[in-house]
């Protein structure tokens, strides 16, 4: 299918990997329509530098380079082999040249096959193709055509570029994603003769946001099913901006509130996933309809090629206050009729306007469909998820408005993984850890592992469901020999019937009960890699004290503690030998399918 046309969005200390120099807003983002602006914007770099490529930039004005030097010889920055587009017409490299550079002697080959530049003077960035006017709508770099018939293969290739005879750069890359563009890595270096120069692969319209930190003095940490309106409060008070983001969205009430906010003039927007993982829940549908008729702006990501993944996050942005869950915007979620989440609201302006920018870039990009043409043409399922459970829980944890020092931004693909590693690469005493699931070569469980090793003491816990179970006995045995054969204070525990939630959907870490950190990733490299997704890491004895509570509380409750169906004598040996020393050792699991 043809891309629609690129929204570049230039906001606040975000930048769009898109390749030239880097955009920064100096206030926040406005909406007017489908696009997405900011009322002024400077080429000034983000103080913190960003995790993915550095020359992914986007050229605010003219032709300006993106890199720190000036090539004495023109160079091939970046390549997109494989748009959406079939036929992959439309496919472009870009150079990067000295001032005043004619290309009429210039030539591209790939050994095979040869194209030759046009006659023009020409400085700074300019993209080549054989279809001009079909790439002018992917990048914002001046493009002019090749003539001749040399392709990017989609599966990988070498390049020459060539003055008459002499070679003058090469480059090389392996098979290319679909919708992704190749940047240099050496994007300061001059030009690769003898050995071919690489790069990295990065989405097309994907961001490069660094973590974003702000003072914060206090926030409202709550957990659900007990809490439910505490994140209902917050859009309730809503007076200019209401940004909601999700991977699904099926409750009513939560529509309702939406409109409400709309009735009342504020700027209402919610952008959803628009391929969940086994369909699109048949609740969405009525939501859906409820949120266009009520004027409230709809918009679903997805589909061939799309930036992300999934489009997992669960936030919200109210003026400047920012809420951030681990649950869906769906009854058995946020409505609190069901998982165990964690929560938390705070009210600053900086982190605010960042999560709006995030919120912005994702909203306006190629590959989002308004809610009306997303309606018309989604498949919907039955989802047991949204049918109410037959009993209510009990408020044990109330919310509570506790201190913060600093709240960090965490966002995947651009800086999450890199920082939760760091964060609990830096524990020196404990680290709680709850999850629905997690996988077993998650980089995050490999340094929570590390953490053990040097003597942090290590405790997880997981949920049970039954689409989770099979996978999970199979990583809580290894994890378990594990920790018998290194004597590691580690153990793992799962929760099979409690009378406080009906399952565990938490996606939260407490680090030394100093950090604790609230969001959406799942413990799976899909998350960290190829998902949207959105965490707040927030420092402080106090925040940090209210999950550990709630942790301890879960872990030693009520609950029926009991090993899955199936559970080898092996295991049996290791959890008596365990119960002997003082440990419990339960099989637990990675995230399935049906994850949320």
């Amino acid at each position: 299918m043809d891309p629609r046309p690129v929204v570049l969005v230039a906001l606040v200390g975000l930048t769009l990997c898109t390749g030239g120099a880097m955009l920064q807003a100096t206030s926040p983002p406005t909406f007017s329509g489908d696009e997405v602006s900011a009322s002024t914007v400077s080429p000034t770099p983000l103080e913190t530098e960003p995790t993915c490529p550095r020359a992914v930039t986007e050229p605010i004005e003219g032709n300006d380079t993106g890199s720190n030097t000036t090539p004495t010889e023109p160079r091939i920055v970046e390549l997109y082999p494989n748009p959406t587009i079939r036929d992959n017409v439309g496919e472009y490299l870009v150079l990067e040249v000295p001032a005043e550079t004619t290309l009429g002697n210039w030539t591209l080959t790939d050994g095979h096959t040869t194209a030759t530049f046009p006659n023009e003077t020409v400085s700074g960035r300019v993209a080549l193709s054989l279809e001009p006017t079909v790439t002018a709508e992917l990048t914002d770099d001046p493009v002019y055509e090749l003539e001749g018939h040399v392709r990017l293969a989609a599966d990988g290739d070498e390049l020459e570029l060539r003055n008459e005879t002499t070679t003058v750069d090469t480059v090389a890359y392996d098979r290319a994603p679909l919708a992704e563009r190749w940047y240099r890595s050496d994007s300061d270096g001059d030009a690769a003769v003898e050995t071919p120069a690489e790069g990295t692969w990065h989405p097309r319209g994907g961001t490069c946001l660094p973590v974003s930190t702000a003072d914060v003095d206090a926030a409202t940490a709550f957990v659900l099913p007990d809490g439910p309106e505490t994140p209902r409060e917050a859009i309730h008070e809503a007076d200019e901006r209401l940004l909601v983001a999700g991977y699904t969205i099926t409750s009513e009430t939560i529509a309702d509130d939406l409109v409400a906010a709309a009735d009342r003039g504020v700027d209402v927007r919610v952008l959803v996933e628009s391929g969940p993982v086994g369909g699109t829940p048949a609740a969405t549908e009525d939501v859906l309809e409820t949120l266009t008729a009520g004027d409230v702006e709809v918009r679903a990501i997805g589909g061939e090629g799309a930036r992300y993944r999934y489009h997992h996050p669960k936030y919200a942005v109210a003026d400047d206050r920012v809420i951030v869950t681990t649950e869906n915007w769906k009854p058995a979620g946020v409505g609190g009729e069901g998982s165990r989440g964690w929560g938390v609201v705070l009210e600053d302006e900086t982190l605010a306007g960042d999560l709006a920018a995030v919120f912005a870039a994702d909203y306006g990009g190629w590959d989002t469909d308004s809610g009306t043409a997303f309606l018309s043409d989604a498949t919907f399922v039955e989802d047991d998820g949204d049918v109410a459970p037959s009993r209510s829980y009990p408020t044990e944890h109330e919310p509570e408005t506790v201190p913060v020092e600093t709240a960090e931004l965490l966002v995947a693909p651009d800086n999450a993984e890199t920082q939760l590693t760091e964060l609990l690469a830096g524990a020196d005493e404990e680290i709680l850890v709850k999850q629905a699931s997690i996988d077993a070569d998650a980089a995050v469980l490999e340094e929570t592992i590390e953490a053990a090793r040097r003597g942090v003491d290590v405790t997880i816990l997981l949920d049970s469901t039954w689409y989770h179970e099979d996978e999970n006995a199979a990583l809580a045995s290894d994890l378990e020999e594990l920790a018998a054969a290194e004597s590691l204070s580690l153990e793992v525990a799962l929760v099979e019937e409690t009378d406080r939630f009906e399952k565990i959907h938490a996606k939260g870490v407490v680090v030394d009960r100093e950090v604790a950190v609230v969001g959406s990733a799942n413990w799976n490299a899909n998350a960290f890699e190829n998902n949207r997704e959105v965490l707040l890491a927030l420092h402080g004895e106090a925040v940090a004290n209210y999950y550990a509570t709630v942790f301890e509380d879960d872990w030693t409750g009520d609950g029926r503690w009991t090993l899955p169906f199936g559970v080898s004598v092996t295991v049996i040996v290791v959890l008596a030998l365990a119960a002997l020393v003082g440990r419990r050792y339960v099989r637990f699991g990675e995230s399935g399918s049906r994850d949320e």
